[in-house]
């Protein structure tokens, strides 16, 4: 029985239709009647009928609780693509429950399965530097290229030539997608042009996961760090606000920064090795960030990076 409010002429939502279909999917593979379902999710069977047809407005609590019931994650049943074939949920039961370094050598072996990392060689022949806005990425990553004499490619300037406009003009007018577009396109690009370089990289390059992978892989990366009050300062100083929403300066401003290194700091910790430039000038960090680089940095006998 249909909600009566529910008009059944107007065009249902595709979200809610593929809701309905994976709840029905799921229900038959776990082999209950939609009575049974609604009693082991101690819900109404009504508001069950609905969310199977494609009209029911489902709160967050309702399906967790359905997923519950049909012995699933809550991400199976909204719909992912590792939810999508038996394999990715296979894939998926055999990494349940990893440590973070068992995940890793997973990657690993998944990424030289299929993405042909470079080889160590032409990886560190490529040095990128990652971290949040502030740490000192160009200043550095430009101080390094010509100490090596080899070209410094700062990503952010590249996407803005590729777009035609600033960054901030990008995400205005376009939005984050076109803006992560034009970040994997500038990456490709630096990678097919340069065999030797330094590169510096958007902060939020680690929100993509494909274009962070295609980094590790190609790159010889160095996560450069700095604590919050010293980003916030070179933040201030380079008159740049983002990414903390106009207000920089502000305890509320702080509070993001701390938000964002916090959430980032899991991805930043995946690169090759990290330099700490708190309290350094600039000729004592690139001194030091140059000496800490410079068996990787220096050619081996035979010209070859090492």
């Amino acid at each position: 029985m249909l909600d009566p409010s529910v008009d059944p002429k107007d065009p249902r939502d595709p979200f809610l239709s593929a809701l309905g279909e994976r709840t029905r999917a799921l229900r038959a593979r776990r082999g209950l009647t939609r009575k049974g379902l609604a009693k082991a999710a101690q819900v109404s069977e009504r508001h069950v009928a609905n969310i199977e047809m494609g009209v029911g407005n489902a709160s967050v609590q309702f399906l967790r609780q359905l997923a519950q019931a049909l012995s699933c994650s809550l991400a199976e049943l909204v719909g992912d693509q590792t939810t999508s074939s038996p394999e990715w949920l296979m894939i998926r039961e055999i990494l349940r429950g990893r440590s973070e370094a068992d995940l890793a050598r997973s990657r690993a072996a998944l990424a030289a399965l299929f993405d042909a990392p470079a080889s160590e060689a032409t990886r560190r022949g490529r040095i990128a530097l990652i971290g949040l806005r502030g740490a000192g990425k160009s200043t550095l990553g430009r101080a390094l290229a010509e100490r090596e004499d080899i070209p410094f490619v700062e990503l952010n300037r590249s996407i803005e030539a590729l777009a035609g406009c600033t960054l901030s003009e990008i995400h205005s007018l376009y939005g984050p997608a076109a803006y992560r577009r034009y970040e994997r396109r500038a990456l490709d690009e630096a990678l097919a042009q340069h065999a030797r370089a330094v590169i510096a990289t958007p902060g939020g390059i680690v929100s993509d996961p494909a274009t962070f992978n295609l980094l590790l892989a190609q790159c010889y990366t160095v996560w450069v760090r700095a604590s919050p009050e010293e980003h916030m300062s070179r933040v201030l100083a380079q008159g740049d606000v983002r990414p903390m929403g106009g207000h920089a300066g502000s305890a509320e401003a702080m509070n993001d920064l701390r938000r964002i290194l916090d959430s980032r700091a899991a991805f930043y910790s995946k690169a090759d090795t990290a330099f700490d430039t708190s309290g350094l000038a600039l000729e004592a960090a690139a001194s030091g960030l140059r000496e800490q680089l410079r068996a990787v940095l220096d050619p081996v006998p035979g010209g070859s990076p090492a």
